[in-house]
């Protein structure tokens, strides 16, 4: 497998990952908050593709699916909680924090990373260079979540209310996008 295959399948990966951070990074986040989240996606990009490898086809069908839907489902209830703050319009009210505990971070990092683990069982079909492959995997998913979560912060204090309003909807269409 060529380099230039291994990038496009690593950011047709992390187009996920991006479009998830554009809405959170909406909501006001913090830069601790930027590197954590976005070394956290690295790290499930690197190990998921590996997890693929070593469980198999169907373990990553069948924890894919329900890692997936429970992550659509706190997207949802992230971007109704935003869409909730702006009808509320609280101006004594701090900006959500997303992701407010570890569970949620990393529930939110595996429902992202979960199609790099079913590529990580046909990767191994084919003979590729996995740990390599894994490694561009993180890197490039990385760089998309921290792109995502930047965008969104700019776009976030430019357009002020009106973007919670956006990163809610962009979580919520995410949500049911990922249990349709």
């Amino acid at each position: 497998m060529s380099f230039p295959t291994i990038l496009l399948l690593a950011v047709a990966l992390g187009t996920d990952a991006f479009s998830m951070c554009l809405g959170i990074g909406m909501t006001g986040v913090r830069r601790g908050q930027i590197l954590l989240i976005s070394v956290t996606i690295l790290l499930f990009h690197i190990a998921m593709p590996l997890a693929g490898w070593y469980a198999g086809h169907l373990a990553g069908s069948l924890v894919g699916r329900a890692a997936g839907i429970a992550g659509a489902l706190v997207l949802m209830y992230l971007g109704a909680r935003m869409l909730w703050d702006v009808y509320r319009c609280d101006p004594e009210k701090p900006p959500l924090v997303a992701l407010v505990n570890t569970g949620g971070l990393l529930l939110l990092a595996a429902s992202v990373s979960m199609d790099a683990l079913s590529v990580g069982f046909t990767l191994g079909t084919v003979k590729a260079n996995l740990p390599l492959v894994a490694l561009v995997f993180g890197m490039v998913a990385g760089l998309m979540t921290l792109g995502g979560l930047l965008l969104g912060r700019i776009l976030g204090r430019w357009a002020g209310e009106k973007a919670q309003l956006a990163g809610g909807l962009i979580l919520l269409g995410i949500g049911v996008k990922l249990v349709v």
